[in-house]
C-alpha cells in the first residue's frame, strides 16, 4: 500500500512540475504530407502524426482553461465530406501527452484559410454561391460554435482583406 501511494505522489509531483515548467506546441514537416505536432512539457516531449497536407499551424487559449491548445489546418477528406478540403483540428495536452480536442470535419462554408483572434477562430470562407465571407467562431465544450459573421457576400480581395485585419 505504502509502494502504491508513494507511485501516486510521485506522478502528482511530476505532473505538477511539468505544468509549472510550461509548455510548447510546435509543428515538425517532414514532407509535403507528414507533419507532427510536437509538445514539449518540462523534459517530456510528445509527438501526433498528421499524415496530411498542412497548411495552417497556431497556438492560443481557445477554451478559456489558461493553457494553450494547437489547432492545425489540414488537407484531408472525411467519412460525411468525402471530397479533399480544408479543415481544423484542435489538440490539447493531457497530463504531458497531445490529445484531439476536435477534429473538425466542416464550419459553414468551404475553409479557405483561418487564424486566431484572441479566444475565437476568425476563418475566411466561400460560400456556396461563390461569394466570401470571414465569420468568427468560439469554442464550446465540443467543437467551434458560428458566433457571428464580421462581413458575408463579398468579393474575394475584399473578404480576404478583412480577414487579415
Amino acid at each position: 500500500m505504502k509502494v502504491y501511494l508513494r507511485c501516486i505522489v510521485l506522478m502528482c509531483l511530476q505532473f505538477s512540475a511539468l505544468s509549472l515548467m510550461g509548455q510548447r506546441f510546435s509543428l515538425v514537416q517532414e514532407n509535403d504530407s507528414l507533419s507532427f505536432v510536437v509538445l514539449e512539457s518540462g523534459e517530456h516531449v510528445d509527438r501526433w502524426q498528421l499524415p496530411y497536407e498542412v497548411y495552417r499551424f497556431c497556438t492560443g487559449d481557445i477554451d478559456g482553461n489558461g493553457t494553450d491548445e494547437a489547432l492545425v489546418g489540414v488537407v484531408k477528406s472525411t467519412r460525411f465530406y468525402p471530397s479533399s478540403a480544408r479543415r481544423i483540428f484542435v489538440f490539447k495536452n493531457h497530463r504531458g501527452h497531445i490529445r484531439p480536442m476536435w477534429l473538425g470535419s466542416k464550419l459553414g462554408g468551404e475553409l479557405i484559410d483561418f487564424r486566431l483572434n484572441g479566444n475565437r477562430v476568425r476563418s475566411f470562407e466561400r460560400a456556396p454561391d461563390g461569394s466570401y465571407f470571414v465569420a468568427e467562431y468560439q469554442w464550446r465544450s465540443f467543437g467551434l460554435k458560428f458566433e457571428h459573421y464580421v462581413v458575408k457576400a463579398e468579393t474575394k480581395e475584399k473578404a480576404k482583406e478583412i480577414f487579415n485585419q
